[in-house]
């Protein structure tokens, strides 16, 4: 059985880069001891890909298309193939005081920076050299690979591709349930930890009713044959009435005014009197 693009495989490999003969990467348990490559946070065994997803450089991932199964082969990549060449415009030089809270890093360090992987290249009074290249740039790739299995079983596929993304927790624990074209997955409690975000979709599907029970629109009656109202018979017979005035309002008659106080008068007289 040979492989084709969209497979799902395990794969084993050791990684070499050429140019120095250094082990930089493997899924074998004790070449990792071996090499001092080996975390005890990491799990070892065959690595899950998908065959033309781009999660293997892509130059390896065509030299896998048409090998047999368990057959060990040694693929050599230039860095146009492996992981590009190194761009000068990818180093910067960031101020030291960006550091503060995670610690002053040292060269080779691996670091993500304003949301990018980057590598310590340099640290000087004040300034940090990173690097934005891939720490395997430029150089010659020397793989040594076999494609021990090829994924079919749905369940299988969908707990390694779990995995992938939780490697923290054994991929057993989840639970894997399928209907027809639902899938429910029962996630176990100690990976909620690791899980930043949990998005939860609801979908509700609108019933459709059988084309024998839709119901056939009734024929509008035309309107010459539209029976009138009596009522509106009735009203149509009577004749119209004008419309009521509206009410004149009534003009008020002024008052008579009332004669000018004779203050002044009387107060000349008492004094003609005085005088008398």
């Amino acid at each position: 059985m040979v492989v084709k693009p969209g497979d799902f495989l395990l794969v084993n490999f050791t990684l070499k880069v050429k140019e120095s003969g250094e082990t930089v990467d493997t899924t074998y348990d004790a070449v990792a001891k071996d090499t001092h490559l080996h975390r005890e946070e990491s799990t070892y065994g065959p690595r899950f890909i998908i065959l033309g997803e781009g999660w293997l450089p892509k130059g390896l991932e065509d030299s896998l298309v048409g090998l047999d199964i368990g057959k060990q082969t040694t693929v050599e990549l230039p860095p146009d193939k492996g992981f590009g060449t190194r761009d000068p415009a990818k180093m910067r030089l960031v101020p030291l005081r960006r550091f503060r809270e995670q610690g002053v890093p040292s060269p080779g360090a691996q670091i993500e920076l304003d949301g990018r992987a980057a590598t310590v290249r340099a640290v000087g009074a004040g300034r940090v050299q990173v690097d934005y290249n891939h720490p395997l740039a430029g150089r010659t790739l020397i793989y040594e690979v076999s494609i021990e299995k090829v994924v079919e079983d749905d369940t299988e596929k969908v707990l390694n591709i779990i995995s992938k993304r939780i490697p923290e927790v054994d991929k057993a624990k989840f639970g894997v349930e399928r209907n027809s074209s639902d899938l429910t997955i029962e996630v176990p409690e100690e990976a909620f930890y690791l899980i930043e975000t949990i998005s939860f979709r609801e979908v509700f599907k609108r019933a459709v009713a059988p084309p024998d029970t839709e119901e056939t629109s009734k024929p509008e009656v035309p309107q010459a044959h539209k029976p009138v109202d009596s009522a509106e018979t009735e009203a149509s017979d009577k004749p119209e009435k004008a419309p009521a005035q509206p009410p004149q309002r009534k003009r008020k008659t002024p008052t008579a005014r009332k004669p000018a106080s004779k203050g002044p008068t009387k107060r000349a007289m008492m004094g003609s009197e005085s005088q008398r």
